[in-house]
């Protein structure tokens, strides 16, 4: 039995690997899905934190390399908000539900109850992880090239990088647009002093409910606002 879960998940890495367009070795792609909830629950096992940390640095200098090739009229300050704007956790986890990678997490049942798969938190993360296991695999080409694959679609949306740069007011003027009360916010904190995770859930009206999660109060209200106004402008 044992062994024809192992196979079974090959088969699911493999169908990953195909929307990646990679070869990855299967027990670093393994490493890679494997969030710390998942760990804990399995005895302490490695995590893909390291991996994350690793590919945060490639994503990185991948994109701003682009955006200083591509854009030669920007100064440092917009080419820095551009950046911001496509390296961060609400668009990584586009990017992860684009290649439908939810499914494919290692998460503990704690997680996997309360959705653990569609956090934008752990998307980002498992995305970023994974670049970092292609470095370490394939090598800096092969993930610069994944990288770009997978942001290049959001670079390509000019009315993207107005939104994500100021979410907050993006979202107050097309609910004005719209007809719709300004948005309101309620927001959740956890963790120890040294640790804070928030929640932030805003409300537009009868349009849109959208949640953000961030290291601070004012990073998850963004966060909400930006998934909102995505939702919206998609109307």
């Amino acid at each position: 039995m044992r062994k024809a879960n192992e196979e079974a998940g090959e088969r699911e890495f493999d169908e990953l690997q195909r929307t990646l367009q990679i070869d990855l070795d299967p027990d670093l792609l393994r490493l890679a899905l494997t969030h710390r909830s998942f760990a804990y629950e399995n005895g302490g096992i490695p995590t893909n934190e390291r991996l994350e940390f690793l590919g945060d640095s490639i994503l990185g200098q991948a994109v701003t390399v682009k955006l200083f090739r591509d854009h030669p009229e920007l100064d440092e300050g917009e080419l820095a908000k551009r950046r911001a704007s496509l390296v961060s956790s609400v668009a990584l986890a586009e990017v992860a539900r684009a290649i439908g990678l939810g499914p494919f997490i290692r998460l503990g049942r704690g997680e996997t109850l309360t959705g653990g798969a569609e956090k934008p938190s752990i998307l980002a993360d498992t995305v970023e992880a994974i670049i970092g296991a292609v470095y370490l695999d394939l090598g800096g080409d092969v993930a610069t090239a994944l990288v770009l694959r997978l942001v290049g679609p959001l670079m390509q949306d000019p009315r993207r990088f107005g939104a994500s740069m100021d979410p907050k007011t993006s979202l107050q003027e097309i609910a004005a647009r719209l007809g719709s009360p300004a948005p309101t916010y309620a927001i959740e904190e956890s963790g120890p002093d040294h640790n804070k995770h928030f929640v932030a859930t805003v409300t537009v009206g009868d349009l849109a409910v959208a949640t953000g999660e961030g290291s601070s109060k004012k990073q998850a209200e963004m966060a909400a606002a930006l998934e909102a106004w995505t939702t919206l402008d998609a109307r």
